[in-house]
């Protein structure tokens, strides 16, 4: 989580683009949960599909 906390303060990626790396059933292969994904950004996870 480090990496993509760092990667999301410094502005290499934004929201929609780390909403990418969450592991969900459509992307199991994600790298971050869904409660890290709010603990980055400070907002729930929606997925893209929503």
């Amino acid at each position: 989580m480090d990496f993509w906390s760092l990667a999301y303060k410094l502005k290499w990626i934004t929201k929609d683009q780390l909403r990418l790396a969450v592991k969900t059933e459509q992307n199991p292969f994600g790298e971050i949960t869904v409660t890290q994904f709010k603990a980055i950004t400070g907002d729930d996870f929606v997925s893209a599909a929503q």
